[in-house]
């Protein structure tokens, strides 16, 4: 008997795990255009903690465009989410590819960023040279020439003059 109810509940296991959870949309987003929109408000997200001020110059929501850029409502993204978040290895797989492409473009910025200030340190560097360089070392800088002459002529004229 014990046998029997340990069967019983095991078929009753595996039978349940298959179900789904969340049942399909009626309009399902492709795993790639979903990845799409994931990755695009991923980085409205790092915009909104990273700048908050740039993006309250923009009269619209940031996040509606990016759904009416890919022709997608609010009610059906959240749908479609919630269906790839049912599954967790597909949702991982999809953050995995977010991740991976967000990796990608931050080695270009940062490459990009790395020339700007390399540029810059070019350009500082030439206006230093134009500047005499002489003149700003102090080591470097020599008294004005005086004159003996100009002292003999000074210590004349001071003694020439009347005491009151």
């Amino acid at each position: 008997m014990k046998n029997f109810i340990v069967i019983i509940l095991i078929l009753f296991l595996s039978i349940s795990c298959k179900k789904e959870l969340v049942k399909e949309p009626a309009k399902l987003i492709e795993k790639g255009k979903m990845i799409d929109i994931m990755y695009d408000l991923s980085l409205l997200e790092a915009m909104r903690y990273q700048k908050p001020l740039s993006l309250d110059s923009i009269d619209t929501d940031a996040t509606k465009f990016i759904l009416k850029k890919y022709k997608v409502d609010s009610l059906q993204f959240a749908q479609n989410n919630m269906y790839y978040a049912s599954d967790y290895e597909t949702y991982k797989d999809m953050f995995d590819e977010v991740n991976k492409r967000i990796a990608v473009n931050q080695r270009a910025a940062d490459s990009l960023a790395k020339i700007d200030e390399k540029k810059a340190a070019k350009a500082n560097k030439n206006k230093i040279k134009e500047i005499k360089p002489d003149s700003l070392d102090p080591a470097k800088k020599t008294a004005p020439r005086i004159n003996i002459d100009s002292i003999k002529k000074i210590r004349m004229q001071q003694s020439r003059k009347p005491v009151n």
